[in-house]
């Protein structure tokens, strides 16, 4: 079965490298043009964008951070500009401070939550106004949303206020006919994972406990990221679909 999403337009944020750069080139390969907005990585922003055009597809570049009002403006102003509309809106941008909570003050809070929630809801407002019947809205999250991990107390509490709006979100864009979903992912082989102080005990304990017997890689995200992109997902609405390998089956 083949996914074709020729003529639509995917905004992606974070979209420049790991979780972000497999959804951009998923959604790329089944024939979507892209847009992607990155914070820092500029190299790895302009790396996924050739391998996106290789692909022969069209791709935008959005520098800024997604916290910032003049980002998500930036953003809908590139998108009048150059494409007249977006079809779906991938909401993966994540940033956080990895600390025990006692190590961790007020602007690291303000930090993760302007990111995760705030930045993320507000470019969903911003640019709804070009997204029309049959849009798609996935956030990507992880199952420190919904489970403990040590050092991610901030980061873990925006991922579920996150969650919780878009459920919110979903009943109120329901009218416009706009699907809204989350993919909650597990522990996922990409570079933020160095930036766990327990990086090896957290590989190795999801490595024992997942019933599948690997770590969740970003094209398995990203794979479930392009059924909820496409039409086959017009039925599922508000849900939250975790990608784990089963990790959050066991007691």
């Amino acid at each position: 079965m083949t996914i074709d999403l020729s003529g639509k337009v995917a905004l992606i944020t974070g979209g420049g490298r790991g979780i972000g750069k497999a959804i951009s080139i998923e959604l790329a390969k089944s024939g979507a043009d892209i847009i992607i907005n990155f914070l820092r990585n500029v190299q790895a922003a302009e790396e996924t964008k050739k391998e996106i055009e290789s692909l022969g597809k069209r791709c935008e570049l959005i520098k800024g951070n997604i916290a910032e009002t003049e980002t998500a403006s930036k953003a809908k102003k590139l998108i009048e500009e150059k494409f007249g509309k977006v079809d779906i809106l991938i909401l993966n941008a994540a940033s956080g401070v990895l600390r025990k909570f006692w190590e961790m003050d007020l602007k690291h809070f303000r930090w993760t939550f302007e990111i995760n929630v705030f930045g993320q809801i507000n470019l969903l407002k911003e640019i709804l106004p070009l997204m029309k019947e049959g849009s798609k809205v996935i956030g990507i999250s992880s199952l420190g949303a919904t489970r403990a991990i040590p050092y991610y107390t901030f980061v873990g509490a925006s991922k579920g206020a996150f969650e919780s709006a878009l459920r919110h979100i979903a009943v109120e864009l329901s009218s416009r006919k706009i699907n809204v979903n989350i993919v909650e992912a597990g522990v996922v082989e990409t570079d933020a994972l160095k930036f766990f102080p327990n990086k090896q005990e957290l590989i190795s304990e999801s490595q024992r406990r997942t019933p599948l017997g690997r770590l969740v890689s970003p094209e398995d995200v990203a794979k479930v990221v392009l059924f909820l992109s496409s039409d086959l997902s017009d039925m599922i609405q508000g849900q939250t679909i975790v990608v784990d390998g089963g990790y959050s089956i066991l007691a």
